[in-house]
C-alpha cells in the first residue's frame, strides 16, 4: 500500500506516538509511507525567518530502527493564527501535490484542519480515508477562543471519514457522540514492545539505577512523557518534601520534556529534594524499556480535566509491560481501559500518589500488581496492533464502509 498520512504536529519532535510505531511498522513490512506534518514547535524556534519553507526528510524514524518513512513539511508563516490560515493553504497544495504524485491507495488523518482537506480532496478523487482518534482534538487548541470552530470541523471529519478509528473504548464513544456512524467506528489500541521488555531485565535495571544514583532500598516512581501544566508533577514535588527522609526512600523520576520543565527544576532546588526528585531529558525510545524496568512503580497523577478525560496514553501500556504497577488518577478512559483488577490503582487527585505508593510497599503488594499489569499488557504487542491496522486500511482499497 501507499499510505499518505495528515497530522497537525510535529512528526520529528514529538513522539513517539501512536501514528509513529503504526507507520514505521507497516514501512517495514514493505508499505510504502509519506506524512504530511505541522510545525507546531515553531514559538519555541530562535532567529528563523517569518515564513518558512518547504522541507522534505527522508528515512525518518523515531520508533524502531529499521521503520522508515518520508516527511513532508510545507510552508507556514510563523505568526500567530497566520500559522493555521497559511496551513489551509500550503497543506491543501502538498495534499493534491501528494495525490498527483505519489497516489496514495489510502489517507489516514490525525489532524483537524489538514485532516478537514485531506478528507475533501481524496473524496475528489475516490481515496478511501481513515480518520484515527487518540485524543480529543479540538481540545487540544491552545487558543480557546478558536476550540468551537476546531470542534466543528473535528465533528464534520468525523462524519466524512470512510472508517473512523479511535484509540479505546472511551474515545469510541465520543466519536459516535460527535456524528461518527456506529458502524464506520472502530478500536484499535496502543502497542508495547513485549520483547523489549524482556530482554536482560536484572542487568538493565542495576546500570540505569546506577546511572540516576539510586540505591538499593531506594522505591522509584517514574513518570515519563510531555511535562504539562495539568500532569500532577507539582503537587507530588510538594508532597515528597513533606516525607521525613528517615522513614520514606520514595524517589521521583521524572523524564520528558514541556512547560513544567523549568518549573519543577526550580522546585527541586528550592524545597531541597536534589537526591529525591530527578529530572531528566528525552531519551531514545529503545532505552525506554531500561528506564521502565529501573523503576519500583509508575506514576499518571493527571488533572481530572477535559483534555485528559477519555484518553489513555502510550506510556501506560509500557509500564506495566515492564511488570510495574501504575497509581494514577481515576481518568474515565483509563477506568474503563483497564478496571481495579489489572495492576493500576487509582487515587482521587496527585496529593495522594505517594501516600498510594507507600501503602503498595507497606503491604506488599509491588510485585503482585506488577504481575497482572503485565498479564494485561500481553494481549497488546505491537505486532498484534499492527497486523490490526493493517488490515483496517487493507478492508478499506475493498469496500467503503457505509453509515448506519
Amino acid at each position: 500500500m501507499r499510505i499518505l498520512v495528515v497530522q497537525e504536529s510535529d512528526w520529528l519532535e514529538k513522539g513517539p506516538h501512536q501514528s509513529h510505531h503504526l507507520m514505521e511498522r507497516l514501512s517495514q513490512q514493505g508499505h510504502t509511507v509519506r506524512v504530511i506534518d505541522f510545525e507546531i514547535l515553531w514559538r519555541k524556534q530562535k532567529n528563523e525567518s517569518l515564513v518558512s519553507k518547504r522541507q522534505v526528510f527522508e528515512k525518518v524514524h523515531k520508533a524502531i530502527e529499521d521503520g522508515c518513512v518520508t516527511v513532508i513539511r510545507p510552508a507556514i508563516i510563523r505568526l500567530p493564527l497566520l500559522d493555521y490560515l497559511s496551513l489551509a493553504s500550503t497543506h491543501r497544495r502538498e495534499i493534491r501535490r501528494q495525490i498527483c504524485e505519489f497516489k496514495p491507495d489510502v489517507v489516514v488523518c490525525f489532524g483537524i484542519l489538514n485532516a478537514r482537506i485531506a478528507l475533501m480532496e481524496a473524496s475528489r478523487n475516490d481515496i478511501p480515508t481513515a480518520y484515527y482518534i487518540i485524543d480529543e482534538l479540538h481540545r487540544l487548541v491552545p487558543q480557546r477562543m478558536l476550540r468551537g470552530l476546531a470542534k466543528f470541523i473535528e465533528n464534520s471529519n468525523m462524519r466524512d471519514a470512510d472508517l473512523i478509528l479511535s484509540i479505546n473504548e472511551a474515545l469510541r464513544d465520543y466519536t459516535i457522540q460527535c456524528g461518527a456512524p456506529i458502524s464506520k467506528t472502530l478500536v484499535i489500541r496502543a502497542g508495547v514492545d513485549l520483547e523489549g521488555f524482556s530482554t536482560d531485565y536484572d542487568r538493565l535495571r542495576k546500570v540505569t539505577r546506577q546511572k540516576y544514583g539510586f540505591l538499593d532500598g531506594d522505591v522509584v516512581l517514574l513518570f515519563m512523557g510531555w511535562l504539562y501544566e495539568f500532569s500532577g508533577l507539582k503537587e507530588i514535588a510538594i508532597q515528597l518534601c513533606k516525607l521525613d527522609r528517615d522513614e520514606s526512600r520514595l524517589k521521583l523520576l521524572i523524564v520528558g520534556e514541556g512547560e513544567l520543565q523549568e518549573v519543577l527544576s526550580r522546585m527541586r532546588d528550592a524545597l531541597g529534594l536534589k537526591d529525591r526528585l530527578i529530572l531528566d531529558k528525552w531519551i531514545p525510545y529503545k532505552d525506554v524499556p531500561a528506564l521502565v524496568m529501573s523503576s519500583d512503580i509508575c506514576i499518571l497523577p493527571a488533572y481530572k480535566n477535559d483534555i485528559m478525560r477519555n484518553i489513555v496514553p502510550i506510556k501506560l501500556y509500557e509500564y506495566m509491560a515492564g511488570g510495574k504497577p501504575v497509581i494514577s488518577t481515576n481518568l474515565p478512559g483509563i477506568l474503563r481501559e483497564f478496571g481495579t483488577a489489572n495492576g493500576v490503582i487509582f487515587v482521587e487527585k496527585p496529593e495522594e500518589v505517594l501516600a498510594k505508593a507507600s501503602e503498595l510497599v507497606g503491604t506488599g503488594r509491588l510485585h503482585e500488581e506488577g504481575d497482572r499489569a503485565r498479564r494485561f499488557a500481553t494481549d497488546n504487542s505491537w505486532d498484534t496492533v499492527t497486523r490490526a491496522f493493517e488490515t483496517a486500511l487493507l478492508n478499506l482499497q475493498k469496500v467503503r464502509f457505509h453509515s448506519d
